[in-house]
Parts: C-alpha cells; sequence; structure tokens
C-alpha cells in the first residue's frame, strides 16, 4: 500500500517543472503527507487546475466519512470490480502531485520495529500518483472530495521492501490518466513504475508519525545509525 507520499516543491517551481499553469493556490513544502489530510490534484487536463481533496476515498452512497479510512488505495488489478472504485475509476479520475513516498520495510526479528524507506525519480523531479476521486453528499448539504491512490505490484526497487507501490506517471504521461481512454488502455498504464528510472535510501524514525512534517523526515540515515 502507499501511506505516505511527500510534496517539497514549492509552488512556483512545481509549476515550471511539470507544465502548470500559473495563479495556483500557493501551498508550503509536505515532508510526510498522511490519510485523511487535503491533498493536492488535478481533475481536468484541460485547466490543469489544482485541487485540495481529503485523502481517503467516500463514495457517494456512503453513510458517513469513516468509510475513507479504509479506502485510501485502490488495488490495479481489481479496481474496475470493486463498488468503492469502480465508478470512480470510469468516470473520475485524477492525478495526485508528488516528489517522493514512503515504505517500511518488516523486520525479521521478532519483536522488532519496521523500517521506513523513502523512493524517488532520478534527481528528485516531481511527478504524478494515479488516483480516482469522488463527490459525498453531507447531511447538511456540505460536499466532501476525496481521493483514493492506484497500487500496483511493485517494482524491483521497491520490492525488497513492500510488495505493493503506487502507479507513478512523470511528466510525459501523466495527462494520458485524465483522457476519455478506453479500458484495456488505461489497464495497460496501472504498471510498476521502470525501476532503473528510481532510487531509494532509508530515512530516520520521524516519519512515523503524522504529526512529523518536517524535513527531517526525508532525510538519508546511514545503516549503522540503526538499532535493530
Amino acid at each position: 500500500m502507499c501511506g505516505r507520499f511527500t510534496l517539497s516543491y514549492k509552488t512556483k517551481e512545481l509549476q515550471l517543472a511539470l507544465g502548470l499553469p500559473e495563479n495556483q493556490l500557493d501551498w508550503q513544502p509536505r515532508y510526510n503527507i498522511a490519510p485523511s489530510q487535503p491533498i493536492a490534484s488535478i481533475l481536468d487536463n484541460q485547466t490543469k487546475k489544482i485541487e485540495f481533496l481529503r485523502w481517503g476515498l467516500v463514495p457517494g452512497w456512503a453513510k458517513d466519512i469513516s468509510i475513507g479510512n479504509r479506502l485510501i488505495n485502490a488495488r490495479s488489478e481489481t479496481i474496475m470490480e470493486k463498488p468503492s472504485f469502480r465508478n470512480a475509476f470510469a468516470r473520475r479520475r485524477c492525478l495526485i502531485l508528488a516528489d517522493g513516498f514512503f515504505e517500511w520495510k518488516q523486520s525479521n526479528s521478532k519483536g522488532g520495529s519496521s523500517q521506513p524507506y523513502y523512493f524517488f525519480l532520478d534527481e528528485k523531479q516531481p511527478f504524478a500518483l494515479a488516483g480516482i476521486w469522488e463527490i459525498w453528499q453531507a447531511p447538511d448539504g456540505g460536499e466532501l472530495w476525496s481521493t483514493a491512490i492506484v497500487t500496483c505490484d511493485a517494482n524491483d526497487i521497491v520490492k525488497p521492501v513492500h510488495e505493493r507501490m503506487p502507479v507513478v506517471f512523470d511528466k510525459e504521461e501523466m495527462f494520458s490518466w485524465l483522457e476519455d481512454r478506453p479500458e484495456n488502455e488505461l489497464i495497460k498504464m496501472m504498471r510498476p513504475y521502470p525501476a532503473e528510472k528510481m532510487n531509494s535510501y532509508m530515512v530516520g524514525k520521524a516519519v512515523n508519525s503524522p504529526f512529523n512534517d518536517v524535513e527531517e523526515c526525508i532525510r538519508e540515515k546511514k545503516q549503522n545509525n540503526f538499532l535493530f
């Protein structure tokens, strides 16, 4: 699964790197984005406007928003079958802006703690994660816009740490995900990103807490600095 990611680029930097229009909402760099928080997303490949959606998909038929706590990821293999995801996949796909994500490697020793790793593209270029989104109508008439990240099998750089990874798109292919395409083409897009175009390293335990949203979360740590 994908349970944490980063968007440390500043607004202007991201616009230049991904070719986004100006006059976007400004934000502060994020180093530990967690479920239930607002995340920067693009829903329309014409305007390329950035919207902030709650991470954790709440289907329109849900009784309350608590279901979103369990729907932060949508597996690519079953996204077209699951009632929670299939309509959004067919009609409401989005891009979730990022420049890295975390996964945790389970300890081999009994009682040992998991070790977090940070994954990113070469030169730490920004990218997009494949997403789907929904609008939920609250009893008081308000609306909640929410999203889930699409995941796939891990590539060779992520696999030693975790069996799953988010579907990653670089600048050249990201907006194709928002186009009205045949189902078979969308299925082909939900594949592991090439491992040879990615890097990773271990990070400290600061990222374990969603309350820590500081640059320390993405700082590389050497293996001999850890106690296992």
